[in-house]
């Protein structure tokens, strides 16, 4: 069979076909009646969840199962955590186009070869065990070594937009710091993200012995998310999402690691390369449908370099709607939820993550299926610049100058000081604008993505917790520091 997208589509629909939530495995039994591991070897240790590669449909099972699996990796060395992340590292990169392709047919939002790519580049770049340091302190008065410990189960609730890359960077980071996981997802990512885990899982415990490292549960509620976050033997809770499960987060009264919602706004000044900005904000806008949280949202120009900086958008290949499509394409694209005092608009499902020729389809306007952005002038109050829209159609706004531009990408941030770009060659209004927006990525002169080391430097995660302040987390955000000190001794160097 020729190997193409549509054979591979139906593979993945066979695949998904097959997957009955939750149906483990029965483990085998040995005469004492505990579970066998792979090699037929009696494991009085295990638990009655060993088999179960991290099935769960009950909250309390599952934690139980993670905290059995915490207590078995704690009694093992560092090298092993390399060795089970091997296994997550693997998996995501050899059968990132299986599963990338199993994401984008259940959740159907985004652009398939970015599900494919972010597998792939989660596998190969999230931090593992190496990110881990000690500190030591030696003097007259002896040493003391600071470790980074464990938490234990961490309770982790994951979006629809990055269903399995979310669970694949915080299994990482979280197993690299010694923790293991309970991950609620969101119910339409929830059959990849049970059948990612259990690969997971399987191809762990063949190796070490140790199942349910990860475990998710498999018809996730509100209630289940719920029950996380208040479950005596959660011990930390990571939540990636919009602001109502952030804030059941931060009220939780357990300590949280929020990665929030974010509306990244941009702004061109007048020394901006033109040029090299379009190319810039056509590539992050339009990754994955302008699904992730640091995408592009809202594009703020001084009035000097506007009507060129709409040619160069064309130029670059984005397709520019006229005044009259801009207000048909926020009449569907747009809704308004809540009642009284509380009515607000919110990005409608029907076109949230779709393609820019399904956006301009729906205002009855014949792109090619290539397209990857459309864009359009519009004033500060359309509501593609205040909401997080999350689907590839850009608001560009006419500023006075560069401060207009600055306090009013600022306005639209929301305060969630999340992300923020500038496109410009003046150090001093880079420099205003990192002091006003005080965001936790401030990207300069480059796409979105180039703030987790796609394109630029640094290191990659999916988890940015903004509210809570971690940034974008590593092993470490997942430890908590203990000090070992020795008083008056191993300290060489005097007398």
């Amino acid at each position: 069979m020729q190997v193409t997208e549509q054979a591979i589509r139906d593979v993945v629909e066979q695949v998904l076909a097959r997957i009955e939530l939750p149906s483990p495995p029965e483990a085998a039994k040995g005469p004492c009646g505990c579970t066998l591991s792979p090699s037929g070897q009696c494991t009085c240790s295990d638990s009655a969840y060993v088999g179960r590669y991290g099935l769960f449909t009950d909250v309390d099972e599952a934690v139980a199962a993670a905290t059995d699996a915490f207590e078995q990796l704690s009694q093992r060395p560092i090298e092993d955590r390399k060795r089970i992340i091997s296994h997550i590292r693997r998996i995501s990169i050899d059968q990132s186009v299986e599963l990338g392709t199993m994401e984008m047919e259940e959740t159907q939002i985004g652009r398939l070869e970015h599900k494919i790519e972010k597998l792939k580049t989660l596998g190969e770049q999230t931090p593992g065990v190496e990110f881990l340091s000690s500190q030591v302190y030696s003097g007259d008065h002896g040493l003391a070594v600071i470790e980074h410990a464990p938490f234990g189960v961490i309770g982790a609730i994951t979006p629809v937009t990055h269903s399995l890359p979310t669970i694949t960077g915080n299994a990482v980071s979280m197993i690299a710091g010694g923790n293991t996981l309970v991950v609620n997802p969101h119910p339409s990512g929830r059959r990849v993200a049970a059948e990612g885990v259990r690969r997971f899982n399987q191809a762990i415990y063949e190796d070490l012995g140790i199942d349910n490292l990860i475990c998710v549960i498999t018809e996730p509620t509100l209630e289940s998310a719920d029950a996380i976050f208040h479950h005596r033997g959660v011990k930390l809770i990571c939540v990636t999402g919009g602001p109502a499960v952030a804030r059941a987060a931060l009220n939780s009264g357990k300590r949280a690691i929020v990665a929030g919602p974010g509306n990244p706004p941009v702004v061109i000044d007048e020394t901006a390369d033109l040029e090299r900005a379009a190319k810039a904000i056509i590539q992050g806008a339009s990754y994955d449908n302008n699904l992730l949280c640091i995408a592009e949202k809202e594009v703020f120009v001084v009035a000097d370099v506007f009507d060129a900086m709409l040619d160069a958008m064309q130029r670059a290949g984005a397709v520019r709607l006229n005044a009259s499509e801009v207000d048909a394409l926020t009449s569907v694209a747009m809704t308004t939820v809540g009642e009284g005092q509380h009515l607000h608009q919110v990005p409608s499902k029907d076109l949230l993550g779709k393609d820019a020729s399904v956006l301009a389809a729906a205002i009855g306007k014949q792109v090619p299926e290539s397209t990857e952005l459309l864009f359009g002038e519009t004033d500060e109050e359309n509501p593609f610049v205040s909401v997080e829209q999350m689907m590839p159609f850009l608001p560009f706004v006419r500023c006075r100058d560069a401060s207009e531009a600055i306090a009013k990408a600022q306005h639209y941030e929301h305060g969630y000081r999340h992300t923020a770009i500038i496109h410009s060659n003046d150090v001093r209004n880079m420099t205003q604008m990192g002091r006003v927006m005080d965001t936790t990525l401030f990207v300069k002169n480059g796409p979105c993505m180039s703030s987790l080391g796609l394109g630029g430097e640094g290191y990659l995660s999916f988890s940015i917790a903004t509210p809570t302040g971690e940034g974008v987390t590593t092993p470490l955000s997942f430890t908590r520091e203990r000090r070992c000190s020795l008083i008056d001794d191993l300290c060489i160097l005097g007398k």
